[in-house]
């Protein structure tokens, strides 16, 4: 099993290093003042691993309340794509064997120890003819290893694109220890109503591992 999910923090990794949108965690009470210690934390709902709903980029677009009913469980590969500078294009994709409802993780070299920390602005993405190459494969959602699906393109066409299809895009995983292949990923959202995304945890699961794993409970 693989946790790909961000560890929330206030010096955690945010899109483009914007030290606007850093998570803010405070201590509104501690056992000077009483008998227990609480916490608040404040953060955008795109912090870390999340979801986008189509409400994020779409104007008359559902909000993140669609997720509800939604499965948790995805048939998904991994493809490694860390050999690519700038952005995964169609031509990029069409090596792999992707298959009809599946969810597509991207590992870029946004996974490698140091990259995005030295340029947190110029992360890998995936471009526009990239997202309509998945839109025609089918797919279920696509993730990717850093806070944002696509940067420096016009009017965001990646993320309209798959949003206006209703597929699932996640973003903000952790991928550097996790190798190419076939998985069954664990989806855990946030259920918080009518929001234009969903902060979340993703596990991976190795073919046969949830089985194997529930052999134990028996």
């Amino acid at each position: 099993m693989f946790d790909i999910s961000m560890t929330i923090r206030k010096d955690m990794l945010v899109y483009k290093g914007k030290d606007e949108i850093r998570p803010r965690l405070t201590t509104i009470r501690d056992f000077n003042q009483g008998d227990a210690h609480e916490s608040e934390l404040q953060m955008n709902v795109h912090t870390g691993t999340h979801v986008d709903a189509p409400l994020h980029m779409l104007e008359d677009g559902e909000n993140a309340n669609l997720f509800f009913a939604e499965n948790p469980f995805y048939k998904s590969k991994l493809l490694d794509l860390t050999e690519i500078d700038e952005k995964i294009t169609a031509a990029d994709l069409k090596e792999y064997n992707i298959e009809k409802n599946s969810f597509i993780i991207l590992k870029t070299k946004n996974s490698q120890p140091g990259f995005l920390e030295k340029t947190p602005e110029k992360f890998i993405y995936l471009a526009e003819s990239g997202a309509e190459y998945l839109i025609d494969k089918n797919i279920k959602g696509v993730g990717i290893d850093t806070n944002g699906i696509e940067r420096a393109q016009s009017e965001h066409p990646t993320h309209k694109k798959l949003l206006a299809e209703k597929i699932i895009i996640l973003e903000g995983l952790r991928l550097n220890q996790v190798p190419a292949g076939s998985y069954i990923m664990l989806l855990s959202l946030l259920k918080i109503a009518d929001s234009d995304g969903l902060p979340g945890r993703a596990y991976l699961f190795e073919n046969g591992e949830i089985e194997t794993m529930l052999k134990l409970f028996k």
